[in-house]
């Protein structure tokens, strides 16, 4: 199955008191399901409704809050179900003004190594590293190919959750191709610090130390989340990410991880961004290419 093959059911609307409208794309996360959902929340926020107080993506749905005594809820859905038939039909026209950055991760870090084999008792294989685990259940030949998967292809940050400035990311390749591992059957205690992880078919980088429950696969060496807003990619946000992001995870050696660090804790790192167009009937049609054309962007 590829990824325009994906038949989406009609939108599920529900009310949330009188201030929240909860609208469900499908039950299944896909990229067709997320991208559905970012363009009509994107065109939600540029009709700029008079009593629309906040919008809230998310994986495959979303959620807005609105002011009942400015918008009626009732009137809120009927606007909504017309930009489910109009901007939820990804034409060609339409384009995610988004951000494509070079992420580096260190695979098989000794710190998150250290904290997967302290809680061998909670996983599916105490026998076996995260790593190992993922590569066999997903068909790879070892850990190298597991790493050469993740890294080929880029991910779209499809929401930010769980804590503050937590990416969660969905690989752009065709269904068949998306990696997936189960969550711990129990959840650890502990999570270094910007642990690179992964759970269901969703990668993520933890924002900050503390519990967790995805597969534990490496460490990146630059901050998601920055509360003190010491560098300059957070002079906006204390949060990095955002939706709509695409993400190239890339590779390190320890090396480049301890360059890296050292340029964190003098204030002077930067992420390598690029600003890019992304079209989703045609990543839909052509994730190869469009990923191809958007690892173009950020390395040229």
């Amino acid at each position: 199955m590829t990824v325009q093959e994906v038949q989406l059911p009609p939108a599920r609307y529900e009310f949330g008191g009188d201030e929240f409208v909860f609208v469900e794309i499908d039950r299944e996360m896909s990229l067709q399901a997320n991208l559905k959902a970012m363009a009509i929340t994107g065109a939600l926020r540029g009709e700029s409704i008079d009593g629309v107080i906040d919008i809230c993506p998310s994986n495959a749905s979303y959620l807005v809050r609105l002011d009942p005594e400015r918008l009626h809820p009732a009137d809120l859905v009927e606007e909504l179900k017309r930009l489910e038939s109009t901007a939820g039909e990804l034409s060609a026209e339409d384009v995610v003004r988004t951000r494509i950055v070079d992420v580096p991760v260190l695979f098989d870090d000794p710190w998150t190594r250290e904290t997967l084999l302290r809680f061998r008792d909670r996983h599916q294989d105490p026998e076996a590293t995260d790593l190992e685990y993922a590569a066999r259940i997903n068909g790879f030949d070892d850990v190298p190919s597991l790493i050469e998967a993740i890294t080929a292809a880029p991910f779209l940050v499809t929401m930010l959750g769980f804590v503050p400035g937590l990416p969660f990311c969905y690989q752009m390749v065709p269904r068949e191709k998306q990696i997936e591992v189960p969550k711990y059957v129990r959840p650890r205690t502990d999570t270094p610090e910007r642990a690179f992880g992964y759970g269901g078919a969703f990668s993520v980088v933890y924002p900050v130390r503390g519990a967790g429950g995805y597969q534990l696969f490496g460490i990146a060496p630059a901050p998601v989340f920055d509360l003190a807003q010491r560098l300059p990619d957070f002079a906006d946000d204390i949060a990095f990410p955002r939706p709509s992001d695409v993400l190239r995870y890339r590779a390190i050696d320890r090396d480049e991880y301890d360059r890296t660090r050292s340029e964190v804790e003098a204030g002077t790192f930067r992420y390598r961004i690029r600003d890019a167009e992304l079209v989703p009937a045609e990543l839909l049609a052509d994730p190869d290419g469009v990923n191809a054309r958007l690892l173009e962007v950020l390395y040229r």
